[in-house]
């Protein structure tokens, strides 16, 4: 199948501030006959708004949106984030005005029928992920990850015991390390072994009485099964820490293996990329925390009840030894809501077959992509659902690697695959085809790094110069990181 090159719109479009003028606008609301009081400290301050009619500002914004590019817009391979289908009937259950309306503080007794949804919805995540009880509060993958290390902490506090240290694998996510550091504790790293999975000897080495728990994700981020795992964690319950698992891989393995099952005593899921809404672009997410029983009593507050007697769903504020309260509401409920219509409309073999399908593109891509020269697969197959490339020797041979087969990649319609990470990976392109993607498009794709290796032989100067087709151009990414435009303010200083 051929690579085509490809096109995006692009427009010679000015900031909406720009585009504004004095006394232009559009319909406007009348005024209160008799407008509230607003207490001051409560009253907005002079906002500075552009005037622009409302044809403008849909036609400003709809330029902006055929500038850009999304899932729905072309493969969107980005290893380590399960950027999926989003099916639109998803869309349509979390749009719902019941679902949109709702204040987080409402009484219980007028919120029923959702109460009913959030708890159904923890049920099937626990039998998902094989733990005891879930939380639905946390905000996102790595708040998921740092609630959980908050109870890790309370956990052993409750048993007198001081442990300082959290054990993270060197191919783990950055928030990992990260959000045990913001718990308090001390990140011990160990290394990878020459298989890419946990290096056992070295685990053996860094427990201790010390260790609180261990941070691990499997399949881990290098799309490898850790075939190894009732042994990484006899050895960490052996001294007496707590696994934990991060679920932002779990959509390799629903359906067909459960972290509890593995050992794992705390599990977050990533709601927003196991089932349904794509990860990324900052947009809302939700990292619900599982654990074993035992550890029930250290979740946050609230969880959601139902009380037999009075056949009434509750929000559960009035648990002693939670950690407490890690945000104001009680869950990102269309996120939730999105999540539940998902596993319903799959149910458990859809679920099974949806992981299925993901681990099969993830190894025929990961075959066919191995086999261009310039391009190595360091750690072999079979993969899950991701697997990571090296473009090593293609940078020995022509100077141009991952950042250049990326760039290049947008001219062909594709959104870049995670590069350079992980770490332990030289010139690393990182792949998740997911289970949404059919066999002509994972072609499209290896022919059109076919010809980006080509190209990097025959015109590098092209290549180190892409895109070419996009809406905007290389970027000077270092220089937006020193000099970051936060607000149109700004552009007059750069």
């Amino acid at each position: 199948m051929r690579a085509m090159r490809y096109r995006q719109a692009s427009w010679e479009e000015p900031l909406i501030f720009e585009l504004g003028r004095e006394g232009a606008g559009g319909p406007c609301l009348p005024e209160a006959a008799e407008p509230p009081e607003i207490p001051e400290v409560l009253r907005r301050r002079e906002l500075n708004l552009p005037q622009l009619s409302e044809p403008e500002v849909v036609r400003h914004f709809t330029r902006l949106a055929e500038m850009s590019f999304g899932r729905d817009s072309g493969f969107y391979p980005l290893g380590s984030c399960t950027m999926k289908y989003n099916p639109p009937v998803c869309e349509e259950v979390a749009n719902k005005e019941e679902i949109l309306n709702l204040h987080p503080d409402q009484p219980c007794e007028t919120v029923q029928g959702v109460l009913e949804l959030m708890y159904l919805l923890e049920r099937l995540l626990a039998e998902i992920g094989g733990v005891y009880r879930v939380s639905l509060v946390p905000a996102a993958g790595a708040h998921g990850e740092f609630v959980s290390m908050l109870m890790v902490r309370a956990y052993h506090e409750s048993r007198g015991e001081r442990r300082t240290q959290v054990i993270v694998p060197d191919s783990a996510h950055g928030t990992n390390p990260a959000s045990a550091a913001m718990a308090g504790f001390e990140v011990v790293t160990v290394p990878s072994d020459v298989r890419g999975r946990v290096d056992l000897g070295a685990l053996r080495a860094a427990v201790s009485e010390r260790t609180a728990a261990m941070m691990l994700t499997n399949p881990n981020t290098l799309g490898l099964f850790e075939d190894r795992i009732l042994e990484i964690v006899e050895v960490v319950h052996g001294v007496g820490g707590l696994m934990f698992y991060d679920g932002a891989n779990l959509n390799g393995i629903m359906g067909r293996a459960r972290p509890g099952d593995m050992g794992f005593d705390l599990v977050h899921f990533n709601l927003h990329k196991t089932f349904s809404a794509p990860h990324g672009g900052g947009g809302p997410g939700a990292g619900p925390v599982g654990v074993r029983k035992g550890l029930e009593e250290f979740l946050p507050v609230p969880t959601v009840e139902y009380d037999e007697g009075r056949r009434l769903y509750y929000l559960d504020y009035n648990r002693p030894k939670s950690i407490g309260r890690v945000r104001q509401s009680p869950g990102s409920l269309p996120v939730l809501m999105k999540a539940l219509a998902y596993i319903l409309l799959l149910g458990g073999e859809g679920l099974r077959e949806a992981s299925e399908a993901a681990v099969l593109n993830a190894n025929y891509l990961a075959r066919r992509l191995s086999e261009l020269p310039g391009l190595e697969l360091r750690y072999g197959l079979p993969c899950k659902h991701e697997f990571v490339l090296s473009a090593e020797p293609l940078r020995r041979e022509t100077g141009l690697g991952a950042r250049e087969l990326a760039k290049g990649l947008m001219d062909f319609g594709f959104h870049p695959p995670t590069v350079y990470f992980p770490p332990i990976v030289p010139e690393a392109l990182m792949v998740e085809p997911t289970e949404s993607e059919p066999r002509e498009e994972l072609d499209r794709f290896v022919e059109a790094l076919r010809a980006l290796v080509g190209e990097a032989r025959t015109h590098p100067d092209r290549l180190r110069s892409a895109p070419h087709c996009a809406s905007v151009g290389r970027v000077d990414e270092v220089g937006a990181s020193k000099n970051p435009v936060l607000s149109w303010r700004m552009l007059g200083r750069c």
